[in-house]
């Protein structure tokens, strides 16, 4: 008991029905509930002693001391769970990206745009399903994203790209100016080629006619020759007037040795050897 304890308990005893007595009671009561605090040295004892149990639990029975668990939290607002889907929706088998593949993130999103269909006419859930279409270190980086920092489809859009373009796969205009038709390969062959080419040019606006007349200056000399008068809308307008059946495979002239009889004379009238005929 401490000094207060013993002092509230004297005088309560020593004037028993004294009114005053009693509001003072009942402080000295309200005083002796309070904890005394504890020295600053103390918990730094407690705190000691605490790990030194925690370590002989590790070291000899394999014992580790529970740990907070890692609670989930989307990085977009929980409401965006609660907005209902399309009638009659059904959520696609997305493609996944893993992101550490060759997949381009523009391709990607472009894609996974278009098999969302109506949902994704709403933000909301083109952020709430974008996690379906990421595996593995993609599907780790989204879930790591800090608690509401993605709140329109832009936010979410920009740090993916962020993080994961590298801009190996993008294509630049150098790359399709420099692409040739091959000896061996047929017209609508080249145009498959360049379009591929073209489609991972992202940054890259192009018409329809511009992209013919690109294609154009690829193809083999005697072919640019015979149709340079024409001109072309599009890359489909150019494979149909340019047709395999009337474009033979260029083939260069190979160099080709005549052969010539010759007939070595004999200059002495008085030999019997018969002349030598040969080839050259």
């Amino acid at each position: 008991m401490n000094l207060a304890q013993q002092v509230g308990g004297q005088q309560a005893m020593a004037n028993p029905m004294f009114p005053g007595n009693r509001t003072q009671q009942r402080h000295m009561e309200a005083y002796q509930q309070v904890p005394d605090p504890q020295p600053a040295h103390w918990q730094d004892v407690d705190a000691y002693w605490v790990d030194k149990i925690a370590e002989v639990m590790r070291d000899q029975f394999g014992i580790r001391p529970k740990v907070n668990t890692y609670s989930y939290r989307t990085p977009y607002p929980l409401a965006y769970d609660l907005i209902l889907l399309p009638n009659r929706y059904k959520v696609p088998d997305f493609i996944k990206i893993c992101g550490q593949d060759d997949t381009s993130t523009m391709e990607h999103v472009n894609r996974f745009i278009i098999q969302c269909g109506k949902a994704a006419n709403r933000d909301e859930l083109r952020v709430r399903l974008f996690s379906s279409s990421l595996s593995r270190s993609a599907f780790t980086w989204f879930i790591s994203l800090p608690e509401n920092s993605v709140i329109t489809w832009a936010d979410l859009e920009k740090q993916f790209h962020k993080y994961f373009f590298s801009g190996v796969c993008e294509k630049k205009i150098t790359d399709l100016v420099g692409l040739r038709q091959r000896n061996d390969e047929s017209v609508e062959s080249f145009v498959h080629r360049l379009r591929d080419v073209k489609n991972k040019c992202y940054s890259l606006v192009l018409d329809d006619q511009q992209l013919a007349d690109l294609a154009f200056q690829g193809l083999l000399s005697h072919i640019k020759d015979k149709y340079a008068s024409q001109e072309f809308e599009s890359l489909s307008h150019l494979v149909q007037r340019i047709s395999d059946q009337d474009i033979k495979v260029f083939e260069p002239k190979r160099a080709w040795n005549k052969k010539v009889s010759f007939v070595d004379e004999v200059t002495s009238s008085d030999s019997d050897e018969e002349p030598v005929i040969g080839l050259a």
